[in-house]
């Protein structure tokens, strides 16, 4: 098995691939913005990436904001500072649209998956304080 992936052979920019996708094939973005992040025109159409970005923010400290920001300070889009903005305001927004389906996909309680979600929190990312989970250090 080999894996090929498109980023191998173009450039890869979601934004460009969105205004592309627009002009040639009639795409047209979200009505509203991904949650956990600021874009509308990713993983519209799918159910379950939300949770994923949401569990690499709970292992690793980084979430769906910090991926898209990431890369459009490095396409050239947006200013670092505007990314650091982005961050603190949506990577730790828990994605509730599809919260219930995800759950019965997943067969589990809220109460499971909440406690499924704090024992996986890294120690040296996480504290916690009057009832809420704080990152120990903040994009800045």
């Amino acid at each position: 098995t080999e894996v090929h992936y498109l980023g191998y052979y173009l450039k890869w920019d979601p934004q460009e691939c969105y205004y592309y996708a627009a002009k040639h094939t009639g795409f047209k973005a979200n009505i509203e913005r991904t949650e956990g992040s600021y874009s509308k025109y990713s993983s519209i159409d799918d159910k379950i990436d939300p949770f994923h970005y949401y569990t690499t923010l709970i292992k690793f400290g980084i979430g769906r904001c910090t991926y898209d920001a990431s890369q459009e300070v490095r396409n050239g889009k947006i200013t670092r500072e505007e990314a650091v903005y982005l961050v603190n305001k949506y990577d730790r927004e828990f994605p509730n649209k599809f919260f219930k389906e995800f759950l019965d996909y997943i067969d589990t309680t809220e109460e499971g998956f909440w406690k499924t979600i704090d024992k996986n929190r890294s120690p040296h990312l996480w504290e916690k304080i009057d009832d809420e989970w704080l990152l120990k250090h903040k994009v800045s």
